[in-house]
């Protein structure tokens, strides 16, 4: 079962998005944007004045794109309240990321569950990235010449930081390719926090608090749980899949490193580049990587024939694709004109519906055991929200 969305409909939501950002943007200036990961911290975006622009003040936060698709670090300040009314923007921005992650999520699951008549199965999982990465190019250049490009801005850190990214993104798509679950694959990668602190300890000395240990141990954990706890009959999680989903997590922690060093090499530059500006060049460095591998794999010959004898899942790659993009810019949307925790609230909440959606819509069997580990899982990601909120309170 899927949701019934239109290319019509999605060409609609992609000029939708662009017509609101650019709006809200007129005005805008935005510094450093790296797109992923489970921690995304967003640089300051400052206001533009006739003369002498006074820079406001600069506010972070953690994001999480599934992207799909595909995720995005940043940071921004939060822009005029100029314009709609807060609750129209709110309407529009948190909308608009459930709506296309939502049926993002949905889509990526039937595509590596969908079955031929002759018993095969979608297993090309760069070619993916390509033409997810290629949907994000076209709309980070559109949005990019709207907005204006920033000249003279670093390339090499770029195409090291979307090599990571591309990477982890697909080696998440591996596991959902080889027999992992949708809910546990999108649990799994909420505990990104794991790779961090791990690399945080052995490399950096850091110290975490006890809450902030349980906090991904009840994600682990109820992930664990969750994989084990099938009913009789419900497809198990394949040893492989785990793998991969591990290895996304590992390059996730190796990602965020690398999009700290970007974001030292744009200042160190002087240079201040747009959301649009960070999406076209990340995305073609992730489209370029994944062409060479998945021509290195042989998987583009094969896998478009697989899409030209099964239109109907060419036809759910595209949405995917588009989804993609389209719920970019609405985050770029939502993060000019609110407060960080705002996405983060957004995007943890859309996790969680997104694996509920999952169990509900796509047959997942679960017995009490997998609902128990569901309820830790989803505990710590409630768990971590909160404690940003706290934190954003006692700084104000």
């Amino acid at each position: 079962m899927h949701f019934p969305l239109s290319l019509k409909t999605l060409s609609t939501l992609i000029l939708s998005a662009f017509v609101v950002f650019s709006i809200e943007s007129s005005s805008v200036a935005a510094a450093p944007f790296t797109t992923k990961t489970a921690g995304r911290n967003f640089a300051s975006l400052k206001k533009r004045e006739p003369s002498n622009p006074t820079p406001l003040p600069s506010i972070s936060a953690t994001s999480l794109v599934h992207r799909g698709g595909s995720t995005a670090t940043a940071t921004m300040t939060q822009e005029s309240n100029a314009g709609l009314p807060p609750a129209i923007k709110l309407l529009i921005g948190a909308g608009g990321i459930y709506g296309a992650f939502l049926y993002y999520g949905s889509l990526q699951e039937d595509v590596f569950r969908y079955t031929s008549s002759d018993g095969t199965q979608f297993k090309q999982a760069w070619l993916l990235q390509v033409l997810e990465a290629l949907a994000n190019v076209v709309i980070g250049f559109v949005g990019m010449q709207l907005t204006g490009a920033t000249p003279n801005i670093p390339q090499q850190m770029f195409a090291i930081s979307g090599a990571a990214q591309v990477s982890a993104k697909a080696c998440t798509s591996l596991a959902l390719a080889n027999g992992l679950s949708f809910p546990v694959a999108t649990l799994a990668k909420s505990g990104k926090m794991a790779p961090v602190m791990m690399g945080s300890l052995l490399l950096g000395g850091a110290s975490y608090t006890l809450r902030e240990y349980l906090q991904v141990a009840a994600i682990i954990g109820g992930t664990a749980i969750v994989s084990m706890g099938k009913k009789k009959g419900g497809s198990t999680s394949s040893t492989v899949g785990v793998a991969y989903i591990i290895l996304s997590l590992a390059l996730d922690g190796v990602t965020a490193g690398f999009q700290k060093r970007l974001k030292a090499e744009t200042a160190k530059a002087g240079v201040k580049p747009k959301p649009y500006d960070f999406m076209f060049w990340t995305n073609l460095y992730m489209c370029l990587t994944a062409i060479v591998i998945s021509a290195g794999l042989n998987e583009i010959g094969s896998g478009l024939a697989f899409c030209s004898a099964n239109p109907e899942i060419l036809s759910k790659i595209i949405k995917f694709a588009v989804c993609s993009a389209v719920g970019q810019s609405f985050i770029f949307y939502t993060i000019a004109n609110f407060d960080p925790l705002v996405l983060s609230t957004v995007t943890t909440t859309r996790k969680i519906f997104s694996v509920l959606l999952s169990i509900f819509l796509k047959g997942h069997s679960l017995s009490m055991t997998g609902w128990s580990g569901i309820a830790l899982a989803c505990g710590g990601i409630i768990s971590e929200m909160t404690a940003k909120m706290g934190g954003k309170s006692k700084v104000h």
